[in-house]
């Protein structure tokens, strides 16, 4: 995207600091949205629970938590949303962002996430042990000082994850109106850091070449600092699939209103790059 006033990174920054025009889409911005009309092969998605998209359930003792921005926070016991620590070189932790398990060593994420101080990573799936990253690749087109680029990166680990796998939602593309899923680590509307990961619906706004984009003010629910490299799923034949990569917000400095917007993953670019590092992903 083009650097516009007011688009911030929704988080890989340890402490939650605005970035006026950082992250986004990328390069998208000359590009005409798809028309404001559903997939007429797609069926209207019924209400449904937000955690059951993504493997878990709602806690029975926390109960629907404000969260990811008025969603539900989920059992992390067998999502495939993971949490991503990033690490410097001498192994500080420098920020941390959200990821989704593509294959058995591949974590989907944003580009942003693995740029600046980030030389490692540590991948934590809710339990157990943190799982060290093998390797990490942002997209080559992608700078922090330019936002031109496709915001999304590939984590590589160095053992198996055993948390279930998510497709990639390569056969077709999104559609205005169409539901959606969004899920993180990332902080509430209040501020306060996730402690497992959360989901909430939401619509499918526009359409672009190189990103989707929602509104808060369709649903009430977005992303916000941490939930960056998260998912946004649509269903695909009965099963969800990732049909983008959380990237940036325009808020105007609150989580609560505005824009946000998630690389494509039909980016011709993007297919590319992801399929090219982890090709055995699986493709809805």
């Amino acid at each position: 995207m083009r650097r516009t006033a007011g688009l911030s990174w929704v988080g890989c920054v340890a402490v939650s600091v605005t970035l006026v025009a950082c992250g986004g889409g990328g390069g998208a911005s000359s590009s005409s949205p798809t028309s404001p009309t559903t997939n007429p092969g797609q069926p209207s998605q019924p209400t449904l629970a937000a955690c059951s998209v993504i493997g878990g359930f709602a806690a029975a003792a926390i109960g629907d938590v404000q969260s990811i921005v008025k969603g539900t926070q989920c059992s992390s016991a067998n999502t495939p949303v993971v949490l991503l620590n990033l690490k410097d070189k001498d192994g500080q932790q420098v920020g941390r962002c959200s990821g989704t398990i593509i294959s058995r060593r591949a974590v989907l994420t944003a580009a942003h996430c693995l740029l600046g101080e980030a030389a490692s990573v540590l991948v934590y799936q809710g339990t157990g042990v943190q799982i060290p990253s093998a390797s990490i690749h942002a997209h080559p087109t992608y700078r922090e000082s330019d936002n031109s680029g496709l915001d999304v990166g590939v984590v590589l680990t160095s053992a198996d994850l055993d948390h279930p796998i998510v497709p990639l939602l390569l056969s077709r593309d999104a559609s205005v109106g169409e539901q959606a899923v969004i899920a993180g680590w990332g902080n509430d509307e209040f501020g306060s850091s996730a402690t497992a990961p959360k989901a909430a619906l939401t619509v499918i706004s526009a359409v672009y070449s190189n990103y989707l984009q929602t509104e808060i003010s369709a649903t009430g629910s977005g992303v916000c600092s941490g939930d960056s490299g998260g998912p946004i799923l649509l269903a695909q034949g009965g099963v969800w699939s990732i049909g983008g990569i959380t990237s940036a917000a325009s808020t105007g400095g609150s989580c609560t209103v505005g824009s946000n917007y998630f690389t494509n993953i039909r980016n011709a670019s993007v297919q590319s790059f992801v399929t090219g590092l982890v090709p055995d992903a699986t493709q809805r």
